[in-house]
């Protein structure tokens, strides 16, 4: 055998022995990295506690005391601290839930700066929303990898036609129910860029709550009403809001705050019905009203 051919075959073998290496490396380059991040999501996300989530103290804009945050403590009846106190009616409501996970690629954390690092100390909304489509066929998209920006989409919690409460993205993190959107609030324009590649939104301060769509609004992407909400939904959807400290001129809807042209939910929402049960499920705490009576 020529040296040039004995060289050039160990020179051949020694090529595909560094691409084999090579591909088993990335391999198990990648299956930690697929490891790691379900790790990751087990630690960050604790199911077990979101269905007894409520909204810390949410405080208005007179108020001296430190805003809080989204996270989640406990939910009690009658909290004697607060804005709001639950009622005897919400004691006596108990819907059903269930619990989903979300594919970590269609939510995120919730920042404390903007893209340009001033700092972020937005009051906390409540947006709502409604699905399009079946609860499941949402919930499905949720839990797909998404990679592109774009199309990532997420909501705290849903609300199915019998009234189950679906909780999907813990309050404490960033869910992605609104692109180019702001709130319009008694204090200016409220909006926040934290993608420097995408339109600014309130996903930052909002919690992203939606209603199932019923069955003859579905497929028509251009409808403008349809049969409205069932009555089990709109009881449910007071009750998981009356848990919250965010007041009522802080709670606006997916097509209040796009900015796109293209939302209109939700379609046929009875505001007025809305808030009549709200106000059944929770009430102003006397030790709230005192206070700003004397500061007053």
């Amino acid at each position: 055998m020529k040296f040039t051919d004995w060289a050039t075959r160990v020179l051949l073998i020694s090529v595909i022995l560094t691409t084999l290496i090579a591909a088993l490396l990335l391999g198990r380059i990648q299956s930690n990295k697929i490891a790691s991040n379900s790790e990751i999501a087990d630690i960050t996300t604790d199911w077990s506690q979101y269905p007894q989530a409520k909204f810390q103290l949410e405080n208005s804009p007179e108020d001296d005391e430190p805003k809080g945050d989204l996270s989640p403590p406990s939910v009690s009846t009658n909290q004697s601290s607060g804005r709001y106190k639950t009622t005897a009616a919400f004691a006596k409501y108990t819907p059903r839930y269930e619990i989903a996970s979300v594919d970590p690629s269609n939510y995120g954390e919730r920042y404390t700066q903007d893209v340009n690092g001033l700092p972020l100390n937005n009051q906390a909304i409540i947006v709502l929303h409604e699905t399009a489509e079946s609860a499941g066929s949402a919930v499905n998209f949720f839990q797909t990898h998404n990679e592109d920006d774009s199309v990532q989409a997420s909501y705290h919690a849903l609300i199915k036609l019998d009234g189950t409460i679906v909780y999907l993205v813990p309050p404490d993190k960033r869910a992605y129910g609104a692109a180019n959107s702001v709130f319009e609030s008694p204090n200016g324009i409220e909006t926040v860029k934290t993608n420097p590649n995408l339109a600014s939104s309130v996903n930052n301060f909002a919690y992203h709550v939606s209603l199932e769509t019923p069955p003859d609004g579905r497929g028509n992407n251009f409808i403008q009403s349809h049969s409205g909400y069932t009555e089990l939904q709109y009881n449910s959807l007071a009750w998981l809001i009356a848990q919250s400290q965010v007041p009522d001129y802080r709670i606006t809807t997916h097509q209040a705050v796009d900015r796109s042209g293209q939302k209109i939910d939700p379609i046929s929402f009875d505001g007025n019905k809305f808030l009549r049960l709200l106000h059944t499920y929770r009430q102003i705490s006397p030790s709230y009203q005192a206070q700003n009576s004397t500061q007053n």
